[in-house]
């Protein structure tokens, strides 16, 4: 995000673990998101927390104006009537439905003091709140609407590298932690919070290709720590849990965008794709160990969107997602609206 994401940053420079958290940002100097964490064995996966997937899109290498202090704000809307299996097979439910609404507050500062590699640091807290409607979904209760868990990351931003005619690239590294402060009870198989700890790094860059193009990426690696509460569906046989554990995976958001109008709208196309690695831990034994399917996670979504810039400190995103290639979770469409403002 620079001088609409191209002619700004030819006059200004780039911007741009619980305990476990602060140590590791201290050692080393954080979506909307569809917040699924935790669910029925009978319902297969929906066992990761909070994750970045089609929060962010377009120019996403560099916040648009230089350093000082940013706040953007999210809202995300998400539905879904398919529920789907280890196969991608759509589960036999008595007409399930799921919506969901994330809103999620930013705050980031992006300073002018080069710290590793010519990187200059910055820090970004992000504060989500989540409602569930669910329904048919064979017995599934959600918690009421409530604050999700805080994704805090310390971030290192480079300056962009400049050709003749403006930016060629600009790219970051964020050290996300994300904390369990979110509502969670071992009651409900949705949560806004997840109950347990994450470490989600990211690397993060855009490549300005032609005068009017650019494309973007976003990759994600998902580390989760043990739920020493897990929810009530893994307390019983067979499994008489008292640890689970959700496998890691990587996560990636992508998209490529054509400057219509010069400094003004920027339309394209955008997409994630999720892809868990490994399987989900119960007692310490892979959950294909218990029951002979595994329940990792994954989906792919894609679909158009557009940034619309006001000036250089104010921005609007809208992106639209269609998923398809699903395994473990809920197959439906995603709309994202992102204001981002440079104070």
């Amino acid at each position: 995000m620079y001088k609409s994401y191209g002619a700004i940053v030819r006059t200004t420079w780039s911007h741009n673990m619980h305990k476990r958290c602060l140590f590791f940002a201290a050692r080393l100097g954080l979506l909307a998101a569809l917040l699924l964490p935790a669910a029925a064995p009978s319902s297969r996966g929906y066992d990761l927390p909070t994750v970045n997937l089609g929060f962010t899109s377009f120019l996403d290498g560099g916040p648009p104006a230089g350093p000082g202090l940013y706040f953007a704000q999210y809202f995300q809307f998400y539905t879904s009537d398919s529920f789907r299996d280890h196969r991608g097979d759509e589960m036999p439910l008595p007409d399930p439905r799921l919506n969901l609404l994330a809103s999620l507050s930013q705050f980031i500062y992006q300073s002018d003091q080069k710290v590793l590699f010519g990187g200059k640091w910055g820090l970004n807290v992000m504060v989500p709140v989540v409602g569930f409607d669910l329904t048919g979904a064979g017995g599934m209760a959600e918690k009421p609407s409530g604050l999700g868990d805080i994704w805090i990351g310390p971030y290192l931003q480079w300056d962009p590298i400049m050709g003749e005619k403006g930016p060629i690239f600009m790219h970051r590294i964020e050290f996300t932690c994300v904390a369990p402060l979110g509502q969670y009870s071992s009651n409900y198989e949705l949560n806004p919070g997840s109950g347990f700890f994450s470490f989600n790094p990211y690397w993060s860059g855009t490549w300005f290709i032609a005068p009017r193009w650019t494309t973007s990426v976003r990759a994600h690696y998902l580390w989760n720590d043990s739920n020493d509460e897990p929810n009530r569906d893994f307390i019983g046989a067979p499994f008489f849990a008292t640890e689970t554990q959700a496998g890691q995976a990587i996560h990636l958001n992508f998209a490529l965008d054509y400057e219509l109008i010069p400094k003004r709208l920027r339309l394209g196309f955008n997409g994630y794709y999720l892809k868990q690695i490994t399987d989900t831990e119960v007692n310490g034994k892979d959950f294909k160990d218990w029951t002979g399917t595994d329940r990792q996670e994954e989906v792919l979504g894609l679909g158009p969107g557009a940034v619309l810039h006001f000036n250089q400190n104010n921005h609007l995103f809208f992106n639209a997602y269609f998923e398809t290639a699903v395994e473990n979770r809920t197959q439906g469409q995603r709309f994202n609206l992102r204001f981002v403002h440079h104070f």
